[in-house]
């Protein structure tokens, strides 16, 4: 999750006394929360009680007289940087302390009073379940009204997310980001003040083995098999017309588990996609469509000739990856003080291990590379929580002081519509690597220099790689 601090504003004094300094938080580029000085440095403070002075990052330090312009920029980017390597340190990103701070600060800068309203999250396949929840309640507290009415089973929860998605003109969705426990889903969703942003649930996790777990429910079975079925619709999923024909025969029979068996041996199953963008792979300014799944991100584009290629990139050959983001200058000059006023340009770049010894970044321009980002970063914990033997099951949190309000109405998920004709228009993939030869590679080496180490995400799954992958 990307925090930036782009800009600040002055303020004046809650009684109309001395001017402030406020901070405007942005997570992936939307305000989050707006926060003074005094109120990060008392979050430190208790951060540094419960966790000791040598785990935190540094903060920047009080200053006894009034701040010159110079002073509060450089203030700015100090705590930025700190927000920043907070939540990218495993144990101070996940603390309820830190995850606290940041949804009272939303709920106040948003000015939304507590009180009991009815949310719309949206199954894949567009369904709407309406929960009964109130505008504090954090995201797991939603995600747990959801299941309830699902009538999905506690232990089952954990493979499923919130996400928040940007509804287009033609009815897809656009994935923004996975909800976090940082935020408050009615307040994130309210915010935006746009009737495009919606909810929506769907599974969160990428190997399919797990597909076993929640096919034994009927209700994890529905919710798995009305995503796949939304995902073939819209073209996420690559079917040859003899696969389609297949499936719609088992579609047809109600045989939703074998519909899932042959689903789950098609490319891209699984697969989250991105919108149309821009990468340097395997040429500059190439058009693409991003793909995560399976442990790796798929570039698909149209080369000359109009045949359509794919990329493949395999999360364990990445050894780093990184996102920045930049406010390109005006036509006729140099940047002006004010940031944010401009179109911000968000880059997702990686480090890949094309062939032994031989490392290339490779840089995707998305509005969406944080999401991307944060798919590579969940893809690689749970191939380390698999490693390690451990279980991505995760039961439902038993919290002190009271229970989640539930409806007794129980909404059972409705089976999709048969599955429309395959678009005639798709091809099917040939990979890409007789283009790896052709493409200019960097030696091995530290990330390039436009980004501090803090900014740069290690993956640790690439450690295990071996020559029998290369």
């Amino acid at each position: 999750m990307h925090f930036s601090i782009p800009e600040t504003e002055s303020r004046s004094g809650d009684s109309g006394g001395s001017a402030y300094v406020a901070y405007n938080i942005h997570v992936n580029g939307v305000l989050h929360c707006r926060v003074r000085y005094s109120q990060l440095l008392g979050l430190h403070e208790q951060l540094r009680k419960e966790y000791g002075a040598n785990v935190l990052p540094a903060f920047p330090p009080k200053k006894l007289f009034s701040l010159t312009p110079a002073e509060v920029e450089q203030r700015r980017e100090q705590l930025e940087k700190y927000m920043q390597a907070v939540r990218q340190d495993p144990l101070l990103g996940s603390s309820e302390t830190f995850n606290s701070f940041l949804r009272r600060a939303q709920q106040e800068t948003q000015q939304v009073p507590t009180e009991e309203v009815s949310l719309e999250v949206l199954l894949s396949n567009g369904q709407k379940v309406l929960v009964t929840v109130l505008t504090s309640d954090q995201t797991e507290d939603v995600l747990e009204a959801v299941a309830a009415k699902l009538d999905l089973p506690d232990d089952l929860i954990g493979y499923f997310s919130l996400f928040l998605v940007r509804e287009k003109e033609d009815g897809a969705f656009s994935f923004v980001r996975k909800l976090q426990e940082f935020e408050l889903p009615y307040v994130s969703v309210a915010s935006l003040r746009s009737q495009e942003y919606k909810i929506v649930l769907r599974k969160s996790y990428w190997d399919s083995a797990y597909d076993d777990d929640v096919m034994e429910n009927r209700v994890g079975l529905n919710l798995l098999y009305a995503q796949t079925v939304s995902d073939i619709e819209r073209g996420w999923i690559l079917v040859t017309k003899e696969q389609h024909r297949q499936l719609k025969s088992l579609q047809e029979k109600v045989s939703k588990k074998e519909f899932l068996r042959l689903a789950q041996t098609l490319r891209h199953y699984g697969y989250l996609r991105f919108d149309a963008c821009v990468a340097d792979f395997p040429e500059k300014d190439c058009p693409v469509v991003v793909s995560a799944g399976n442990s790796e991100l798929s570039l698909q584009l149209r080369l000359p000739g109009q045949q359509l290629r794919e990329g493949s990139f395999r999360v364990t050959r990445m050894r780093c990856w990184r996102v920045t983001s930049s406010v390109p200058l005006p036509s006729g000059g140099t940047s002006s003080p004010g940031r944010g006023r401009g179109e911000v340009r968000l880059e997702l770049a990686f480090e890949y291990l094309m062939s032994k010894d031989r490392l290339q970044w490779v840089t995707i321009t998305s509005p969406q590379a944080i999401m991307m980002s944060i798919c590579l970063q969940s893809m690689v914990d749970e191939l380390m929580v698999k490693k390690s033997g451990g279980s991505i099951r995760k039961m439902l949190r038993r919290r002190v002081g009271g229970t989640l309000r539930r409806s007794d109405s129980q909404q059972a998920v409705k089976s999709p519509p048969l599955l429309e004709s395959p678009d005639a228009s798709r091809e099917s993939m040939v990979k890409l690597s007789s283009k790896l030869s052709a493409v200019s590679l960097r030696g091995i080496g530290t990330p390039s220099t436009d980004a501090s180490a803090s900014d740069v995400h290690g993956n640790f799954a690439f450690e295990g790689i071996g020559d029998e992958d290369l």
